[in-house]
């Protein structure tokens, strides 16, 4: 989903992706058609040897519901030295509350549990998870105490990692969700790559890149 509107007829999609494979030759992918380089890094918050990979998305995202079960896929057989992110975005202030639920979910060691549950509740089930009220509400009902949620969400720690999560939006110039980010230098998302599974091609690509130091 854009910050500003956009959609692609199949038409138009077929003929971006064609256009793309022909400047993709050997394999690879180019600079500026399949990806963006970033005017001034971004500082990668991982070890030596790891390669840090952000995926940018929203809850209430249409296209980041369709995409989380092949990123989720790809996640389990990444290369070991990739480090993989999650960042939810805040495209305007009515945002907060759901970046804040990852927060929450983190903090309590449960995104492997519940993560694809909150894409299930508002894409399938169709509940209201648009505000703390409702969010604690179906937390409480997946095992979280609600005193505890209500905490955790207001907690400095959570608020501090939503706006942190903000100023790498803005530091990569994430304009729609999904997106991936790579090593702090690179973006690349569906509208640029084609598709998502295009995308996350170029994001192997672009991880070798940085393993031969370019």
């Amino acid at each position: 989903m854009k910050r500003r509107e956009f959609a692609l007829t199949s038409v138009a999609a077929t003929s971006s992706i064609l256009t793309r494979g022909a400047f993709a030759q050997g394999g690879k992918f180019v600079e500026g058609v399949d990806y963006l380089s970033l005017d001034k890094r971004v500082p990668a918050d991982v070890g030596n040897g790891k390669i840090e990979i952000i995926e940018f998305f929203w809850y209430s995202c249409p296209h980041c519901n369709a995409f989380e079960p092949s990123l989720a896929s790809w996640i389990k057989s990444a290369p070991k030295d990739l480090v993989i992110k999650r960042v939810p975005v805040r495209f305007q202030d009515s945002f907060e509350a759901q970046q804040r639920m990852y927060y929450v979910l983190d903090s309590l060691n449960k995104i492997d549990a519940l993560h694809a549950q909150v894409f299930k509740a508002i894409h399938v089930e169709k509940l209201n998870l648009s505000n703390s009220e409702g969010l604690a509400n179906w937390a409480s009902a997946h095992g979280i105490e609600k005193t505890q949620f209500m905490e955790l969400f207001n907690s400095f720690g959570v608020a501090t990692q939503a706006k942190r999560a903000a100023q790498l939006q803005e530091a990569y110039k994430v304009q729609g969700v999904p997106a991936l980010g790579v090593a702090g230098r690179f973006y690349t998302d569906g509208s640029i790559a084609g598709s998502m599974d295009r995308a996350l091609q170029v994001v192997e690509f672009l991880a070798t890149e940085v393993r031969k130091g370019r």
